[in-house]
């Protein structure tokens, strides 16, 4: 049984919870490997998944955080509603373990030179995502009971008064570090520990 469901997400289905632009196929070994295991949570996230995406574009072309898919608090809404949402109809531990895998995933990623959503991975942006997951967690014991357009309307409070991380920029966007030092793109480059800052995204 567990056999015929993967085969049918492999082939048929969509399945990312982190990122829209990832189908199964091309999912990293980590990622394929928690399915294999929770195929059921799988399915059920695959279900659930489109209204996820559809919220996420909601406060993008709305523009009621930022335009930054990468770093910025429209990235962070992303891994935090989504952790909150899908807890819904999935446990934390299952949840939290897919989303180790995904970040698992874009160090191997980034090691091939493949962009996610049209970045290259780094340490640092992957200790934004893990942290913004886990306040997901925790504000899912307040909010997956409410109807979901209310859950969006309070995580974006949530980023907007500080409680969510992201990645400092100066006021052109770019990269900086805790200094204020721009980040070159040739520092960036082929480098998974840069220099880049975390801050509270009240900053």
């Amino acid at each position: 049984m567990r056999v015929v469901l993967v085969f049918i997400l492999f082939f048929f289905t969509s399945f990312s919870v982190l990122s829209q632009t990832k189908k199964f196929s091309s999912l990293s070994k980590y990622e394929k490997r928690w399915a294999f295991f929770h195929p059921f949570v799988a399915l059920k996230i695959k279900k659930h998944q489109t209204v996820m995406y559809a919220i996420c574009e909601e406060v993008k072309k709305e523009n009621l955080l930022d335009q930054y898919t990468n770093g910025g608090k429209l990235d962070a809404f992303r891994h935090i509603f989504a952790m909150t949402y899908f807890t819904k109809f999935v446990k934390v531990k299952k949840l939290r373990k897919l989303g180790k895998a995904h970040e698992k995933g874009n160090y191997l990623n980034f090691k091939k030179g493949i962009l996610e959503d049209g970045e290259l991975a780094d340490s640092v942006s992957s200790l934004m995502d893990l942290a913004n997951n886990e306040a997901g967690f925790i504000l899912s014991q307040k909010f997956r009971a409410l109807p979901v357009e209310k859950i969006k309307l309070e995580i974006i409070s949530y980023i907007i008064q500080g409680g969510a991380i992201i990645i400092k920029r100066n006021e052109k966007g770019e990269y900086i570090t805790c200094g204020g030092k721009v980040i070159g793109t040739e520092e960036k480059k082929g480098t998974w520990s840069v220099s880049k800052c975390l801050v509270g995204s009240g900053s």
